[in-house]
C-alpha cells in the first residue's frame, strides 16, 4: 500500500483552508470582507489569520481609513505554494474516491 500523504496541519483547519482559498482568488482582502465571507467571529478569524501570518502564508497591512483601523491581507508566494501542495496531497489521499 502506498504511503499516505501528509496534510499540512496549518492549512487543514476548516477556517484556515477557507481563508487561503478566498485569498487565492483575490489580490487582497480586508478583515471585514473575510469575516462576512466566512461567517466567522472576530476573535476566531483574528486567531486563524495570525496562524497563517506566522506560517508565512499571508501578510497583513494595517492602516487607517477615515480614522478607522483597517487590516488588509494578501497571500504570499509561500502561501500559494503551500495551498497547491495541500490540494495535491488531498487529491492523492482521495485517489479514485472522486
Amino acid at each position: 500500500m502506498p504511503e499516505l500523504p501528509e496534510l499540512n496541519p496549518v492549512i487543514h483547519g476548516k477556517l484556515r483552508l477557507a481563508l487561503l482559498s478566498l485569498l487565492a482568488g483575490v489580490e487582497e482582502a480586508d478583515f471585514t470582507w473575510l469575516r462576512s465571507s466566512t461567517g466567522s467571529t472576530d476573535g476566531n478569524l483574528g486567531a486563524q489569520l495570525l496562524k497563517l501570518e506566522e506560517a508565512g502564508y499571508l501578510t497583513v497591512e494595517k492602516r487607517f481609513v477615515q480614522r478607522k483601523p483597517q487590516s488588509i491581507y494578501r497571500m504570499t508566494e509561500a502561501g500559494r505554494a503551500a495551498l497547491t501542495e495541500y490540494v495535491q496531497a488531498l487529491r492523492q489521499l482521495l485517489g479514485s474516491a472522486l
